[in-house]
């Protein structure tokens, strides 16, 4: 295919018409007459020789072929837009710019209002932006990870990308404070009997010290699943329930949450919280400040000297690996 022969504006065209599913509306996201998209949606026709819309009855539905194309304009769009918008130098204090972060709950809890402090200061003119990282994310990461600036996760679930470690947490078990089956020690056979507030529960969707618990042949009965790590005292507080939760997590927690604490009956590991992007955006002078600012937040918020990394000793920046 000859590259140079193509219009770079069918592709912001085609992610428009694709996201609103409708010539009006995506001419009017875009500021032009529907004719002028009307001719643009022609012109996409013929190169794909597919309709891409139809129309069924009062509105447009996709085709399979457009549905495939829908992620995939995005994510050239997005690059597109990266390409043309660099610059030699970056000025946080200009910038208008989002940055975006896939992040836990648990995350935002523990450092978000840091990160959003230091960029007011530095960046008055950016917006900030956390989003879920699900687990359809993290299976995609490289995919996500060129339109996301950042991905904020434990060790264990991605590899084959750039991070930085960002600062460790323990593990504990919490019960309800007026569970009666427990006392003051939580034994391997309470784990295996009781009940669980489990925290995603799927092939590759779980927390490392539940997969820890399982590698030891510890089988939780799972009764409750949640994707929030900030619902789990709710579900188990004035039940016989028992969780996995972050000691930093819990430690944030208002003192009548209405649970207690306990040490984990096996050795369900340290949690190391690390930093992922995607290797094209390792130079780029925006992302290589956000990637600061991010270090210098979570060690602000954790007191963690494992948050602040040796620096590197030829251009004085955090070893990234």
């Amino acid at each position: 295919m000859n590259l140079a022969g193509l219009d770079l504006n069918l592709l912001v065209s085609l992610d428009a018409l694709l996201q609103q599913r409708s010539v009006t509306r995506a001419a009017a996201q875009m500021g032009l007459s529907q004719p002028a998209l009307s001719a643009s949606l022609a012109r996409l026709r013929r190169h794909f020789d597919d309709e891409l819309l139809s129309r069924v009855g009062n509105e447009y539905r996709l085709t399979p072929l457009a549905t495939q194309l829908e992620g995939l304009a995005r994510v050239a769009l997005s690059g597109v837009e990266r390409v043309f918008s660099a610059q030699p130098q970056f000025d946080p204090a200009s910038s208008t710019r989002e940055f975006s972060l896939l992040v836990s709950d648990y995350g935002v809890a523990v450092f978000g209002d840091s990160i959003a402090a230091l960029m007011s200061e530095e960046a008055p003119g950016t917006r900030l932006r956390f989003a879920a990282n699900t687990p359809q994310m993290v299976d995609r990461a490289d995919q996500v990870l060129l339109t996301t600036d950042l991905l904020v996760l434990p060790h264990g679930f991605v590899s084959d990308l750039p991070h930085l470690d960002l600062y460790r947490d323990a593990w504990v078990c919490i019960v309800s404070a007026d569970n009666t089956e427990v006392g003051n020690e939580l034994t391997v056979t309470h784990l295996e009997s009781l009940p669980w507030v489990v925290t995603y529960n799927g092939p590759t969707a779980s927390t490392p010290a539940v997969r820890q618990m399982r590698m030891r042949g510890i089988e939780p009965r799972v009764q409750v699943v949640t994707e929030n790590f900030l619902t789990v005292p709710g579900l188990v507080t004035g039940t016989d329930r028992v969780a996995l939760l972050q000691r930093r997590l819990v430690d944030l927690l208002p003192l009548n949450t209405g649970i207690r604490t306990l040490p984990a009956p096996f050795e369900a590991g340290t949690l190391v919280e690390a930093m992922w992007w995607h290797p094209v955006y390792q130079h780029d002078p925006e992302h290589v400040w956000l990637r600061d600012v991010v270090r210098r937040a979570t060690a602000l918020a954790t007191g963690d000297p494992t948050a602040a990394p040796v620096l590197d000793a030829v251009n004085g920046r955090p070893q990234e690996k």
